[in-house]
């Protein structure tokens, strides 16, 4: 076979040609880029101890490809290595039966691809494997069947040893090489360790958070919503507007409260409307029996005289006749009756002794003809002497009374009404008021109540209101003496003369047979100070005929104590 003839003449310097072998020491190696592999990672070992040169190292072979010997018994050149043969492409063989030698393994032959061989039955390198191409770095192999690893990935070496990478500029490449220059594109896979399994009570842990973090955007994206709705709802509505209410309650009432006490009151109050020759006036009464008879004021009923009409209405709207069965006007006392009414609520009578300054009290009427009024307020006083009338002149139709005293609300029409206690019993007759122009009358004026409104303590109604329905008129309590109503000192004095002339201690009456005299003065009655006539008036018509009373009396300057027993007048 022909030797090929050189590219150029000889050297004169007798440098050998090129392809040829000589005596001249080896070039330095051509460096090549290569991925340095990680921290802490070996670099791969020439198999059975060989020294594996560096790429691109020129051997003493001529360029014949050589036939790669198996690893056992002799170390095989390595990749790049110069063969001494003509330039024909050679079969690679498999190394007891492993991994044919990838592509770019530097044979003395042409630069054919070779195929792959998998060594000993491992996996074919994937494509982008460094072949035999001019000065490409190399991937370690697995020998005996092993898989072969990524880029820059040291492998282990037969028989388990490392397999070191050969390091370029570096004559051997075994262990205690330098590091290569890192390559952030190729670095080495690791393996990270799987994760624990998840656990059925973390499970349910992450499940329960999920669930509370939905229900909490729910309810949040819920509340935006519902509050954006009603604002623009509020704004701009959706038509026809509907305002909330309470549900329907029950009617019923606690039986002390002042609702309770109207409720069970009221069925037992009448309106009055009275009509005269020459007055008519409105007030009000309250049912005492089953009858029909009605208890009210006699300057109510008085504008009907002997021939006027009274008309009475019923809380529940009913209206009927009624006729005057008798009536008294030193105790302001009437009695009416109506007839052929059916269901009539009689009131029950308290007690007035019982009755204590700050009880609770209602009273009842049609003030300024407003029908079945109520109004609330306590008893602000007891034993007010109260005297009204007197438009007559003689003073026969002046009125004493030792009222009960209220700040409940009476005005012109309450008259005759009834002032009930807390168990809605009545206690008193609404009568009269003090207004504001000082003025004291029964019905008050017109003036309104000021919160001074005054009753005749029930006890003294009953017995008035008895007498009246059982023989048409009232007896008055009296002591027998004509009173000085001039006196201007403290107490009552007894006048000297009387109305007609005669003797002012009526002979053989009471005040005769306890020994008063004229010109004496009363000062006390029961032990209560007495500072006027009217006084005095008032405290004995506060009693029954028949009542004993202890005086103080003053005669002479000296004060004495006398006893007496109440005689009877009849009513005119």
């Amino acid at each position: 076979m022909e030797r090929p003839r050189p590219l150029h003449d000889p050297d004169p310097y007798s440098t050998p040609p090129y392809g040829e072998p000589g005596p001249w020491a080896p070039a330095p190696p051509v460096q090549h880029p290569a991925a340095t592999p990680a921290h802490g990672t070996q670099l791969p070992q020439p198999p059975h101890g060989g020294t594996t040169p560096p790429h691109g190292t020129p051997g003493p072979a001529p360029h014949l490809p050589q036939q790669p010997q198996p690893l056992h018994g002799g170390a095989t050149p390595p990749h790049g290595t110069p063969g001494s043969g003509p330039h024909l492409p050679q079969q690679p063989q498999p190394l007891h039966g492993g991994a044919t030698p990838p592509h770019g393994t530097p044979g003395s032959g042409p630069h054919l691809p070779q195929q792959p061989q998998p060594l000993h039955g491992g996996t074919t390198p994937p494509h982008g494997t460094p072949g035999s191409g001019p000065h490409l770095p190399q991937q370690p192999q697995q020998p005996h069947g092993g898989a072969t690893p990524p880029h820059g990935t040291p492998g282990p070496g037969p028989h388990g040893a490392s397999q070191a990478m050969s390091v370029p500029g570096q004559p051997g490449g075994g262990q205690g090489a330098p590091r290569q220059a890192y390559d952030p594109w190729n670095v080495p896979l690791q393996q990270v360790g799987s994760l624990p399994p998840e656990t059925r009570e973390k499970r349910e842990k992450r499940g329960r958070r999920v669930l509370f973090i939905g229900v909490a955007v729910i309810a949040l994206l819920s509340g935006l919503i519902g509050g954006a709705t009603g604002a623009y709802l509020e704004r701009n509505g959706t038509g026809d507007v509907e305002l909330r209410q309470a549900d329907a309650e029950s009617a019923d009432r606690p039986k002390g409260s002042v609702a309770g006490i109207a409720s069970a009151t009221l069925p037992g109050v009448v309106t009055l409307h009275v009509s005269g020759d020459s007055a008519q006036g409105t007030g009000t009464g309250f049912v005492l029996d089953g009858k029909g008879h009605i208890l009210t004021n006699n300057h109510v009923v008085e504008p009907a005289g002997t021939g006027g009409e009274v008309s009475v209405t019923f809380s529940g709207g009913e209206t009927a006749k009624a006729e005057v069965v008798g009536r008294d006007s030193g105790y302001d006392l009437a009695v009416v009756k109506v007839s052929g009414v059916r269901g009539l609520k009689p009131l029950p009578l308290g007690n007035s002794e019982n009755v204590q300054v700050g009880d609770a009290v209602v009273a009842i009427g049609a003030p300024f003809d407003l029908e079945n009024t109520v109004t609330s307020g306590i008893i602000s006083a007891k034993e007010r002497p109260i005297t009204a009338g007197g438009e007559k002149g003689d003073g026969s139709d002046i009125s004493y009374v030792d009222a009960l005293q209220t700040d409940a609300p009476i005005n012109p029409g309450n008259s005759g009404g009834p002032l009930v206690d807390s168990k809605a019993r009545v206690i008193g007759i609404n009568s009269a008021i003090r207004s504001a122009d000082d003025s004291s009358e029964p019905g008050g004026g017109q003036a309104g109540s000021i919160g001074l409104g005054f009753a005749i303590p029930i006890n003294q109604g009953k017995r008035v209101a008895e007498e009246l329905i059982n023989f048409g008129k009232a007896t008055h309590p009296v002591i027998g003496v004509t009173l000085d109503t001039e006196f201007n000192g403290d107490g009552a004095r007894i006048a000297d003369k009387g109305r007609n002339g005669g003797s002012s201690v009526n002979e053989n009456g009471p005040g005769d047979e306890a020994g008063l005299k004229p010109g004496d003065v009363i000062t006390e009655v029961d032990g209560r100070a007495v500072h006027s006539s009217d006084e005095l008036i008032v405290k004995v018509r506060a009693h029954r005929p028949k009542d004993r009373l202890r005086l103080t009396v003053e005669r002479d300057g000296d004060d004495r104590e006398v006893t007496l027993v109440l005689g009877s007048a009849s009513s005119g």
